[in-house]
């Protein structure tokens, strides 16, 4: 699947690998922060010693940074794209031709998969259909 990126992604992304070291494979920009999808394995490296090179990409272009890691199988992808939440179970239905993901999660975990204002499931909706054609991710 092929993925477009706005200038400001392009940019984000190169100071981000500038910064980390890491691989990045996607990057959402909102008004107030940024989601970098990392390479799968690499998020150690993005994140380093106790956070220190996520914090220096945060300095260097003044907003939040939230990283997700990337994953082979979409089941694997919804998991990482709604940590740090607790997923017990992915299941995925095909429903008049489209990919719902339909997530398990403990009733302690249900605000952190969404979010404020929901801002973590709509990100991983959007991950998830960049980059896995899922149309949409329904908790259960």
């Amino acid at each position: 699947m092929r993925v477009t990126l706005s200038d400001a992604a392009r940019q984000y992304i190169a100071r981000f690998e500038e910064e980390t070291g890491a691989r990045a494979r996607d990057c959402l920009v909102y008004d107030e922060r940024i989601v970098i999808l990392v390479a799968a394995g690499d998020m150690g490296t993005a994140i380093g010693p106790g956070g220190a090179h996520v914090q220096a990409v945060e300095e260097a272009v003044g907003r939040d940074v939230e990283l997700v890691e990337d994953a082979d199988t979409p089941t694997a992808f919804v998991e990482s794209a709604l940590a740090p939440a607790a997923v017990r179970h992915v299941t995925l239905s095909e429903q008049g031709g489209e990919t719902v993901a339909y997530v398990e999660v403990p009733d302690g975990d249900r605000g952190v998969a969404i979010g404020t204002d929901g801002a973590n499931i709509e990100t991983a909706r959007t991950l998830a259909s960049r980059h896995h054609d899922i149309d949409d991710i329904q908790l259960t």
